[in-house]
């Protein structure tokens, strides 16, 4: 694949699973918080005996929750799985909250609307394999118009991308270039779905057609079926959908990965000492070993990044 791609846009994922508009928690840490009365009167300030937990915004204090909006379809990184949220972002949410002393709550919807959760204050973070790039960072769109407030973002992972095919890949499909003249589907509002108009340019008159999804679920399927000859998306999730689809017997990986870029956990600009928290505390997690069990629990362990950054996608 010759084309840059880096993870979704600011619309939407693998999504093995539905996207279920539930509220659970993805990690299962809230530490020592002290009394909020003293003696029926005033209310006493909430405490925690958690290492970071004073580097964090007092609204968040005292809520003792992160609200985290996700895209919960997007196996292996975030899923439902019994009612519940599951994945490597919300094991990564849980030793966050451990050094931060409070709750990550995720909440699913389509990844289209969370980075504007964020611009309305209904989420505080948006962890969902959210590519970081410059585009994200500062509102714009493919085309560079102003949409949003723009986010900060806090590095946590790498993913290069590959193509999703049929299994035994009957029509030979193993980089963008192959995909001329032919139709994919993908989820829409990703870089995924600007991955292939870009490359649908470069087909010229030998039309690529695009079909555009809510879901990448929905595009898997359209794949499978055979309306589409390939999918896109990175490639823990490619080779998660991969290996488990049907017991393996729906899908393969077609060529290989490509054009690796970080995802961030997305922030408002306005909520720096977040940024700031979270920064210290995914730090924390890499140093005391915690970080590379969960990406060992999940097969995931080639996408560790050896350090916090903020803004370093491009």
């Amino acid at each position: 694949m010759t084309a840059s791609i880096t993870r979704r846009t600011t619309a939407a994922r693998s999504r093995i699973a539905a996207v279920g508009a539930i509220a659970v928690a993805g990690a299962l840490v809230l530490t020592g918080c002290g009394d909020q009365t003293d003696s029926g009167s005033a209310s006493k300030e909430k405490t925690s005996d958690a290492p970071l937990f004073s580097k964090l915004p007092k609204k968040i204090q005292d809520a003792g929750v992160v609200k985290v909006g996700t895209d919960a379809a997007y196996a292996p990184m975030e899923f439902t799985e019994g009612g519940k949220i599951v994945g490597v972002d919300p094991d990564i949410a849980e030793a966050l909250g451990k050094q931060l002393g409070v709750k990550f709550q995720f909440t699913s919807g389509t990844f289209d609307g969370l980075i504007t959760s964020l611009d309305t204050g209904r989420q505080d973070l948006a962890m969902s394999s959210i590519t970081d790039n410059k585009k994200r960072q500062e509102g714009l769109d493919d085309k560079g118009a102003k949409i949003g407030k723009g986010v900060d973002f806090v590095d946590y992972f790498s993913s290069g991308v590959s193509l999703l095919v049929k299994k035994g890949n009957p029509e030979n499909i193993k980089s963008l270039d192959d995909l001329c003249g032919r139709t994919v589907a993908v989820q829409r509002g990703t870089t995924y779905e600007d991955t292939f108009k870009a490359q649908a340019e470069k087909c010229g008159d030998k039309k690529l057609t695009i079909e555009a999804f809510d879901t990448d679920a929905e595009a898997q399927t359209r794949v499978k079926a055979g309306g589409a000859v390939a999918d896109l998306n990175d490639f823990p999730v490619t080779a998660y959908t991969a290996k488990t689809s049907g017991g393996g017997n729906d899908f393969e990986v077609g060529g290989q990965q490509a054009d690796v870029g970080l995802f961030g956990m997305a922030v408002s600009k306005n909520n720096t000492e977040l940024r700031d928290a979270l920064k210290e505390a995914l730090d924390a997690i890499i140093k005391d070993g915690s970080y590379a069990k969960v990406l060992e629990k999940w097969n995931v362990k080639d996408s560790a990044v050896q350090s916090a950054t903020v803004n370093a996608g491009q």
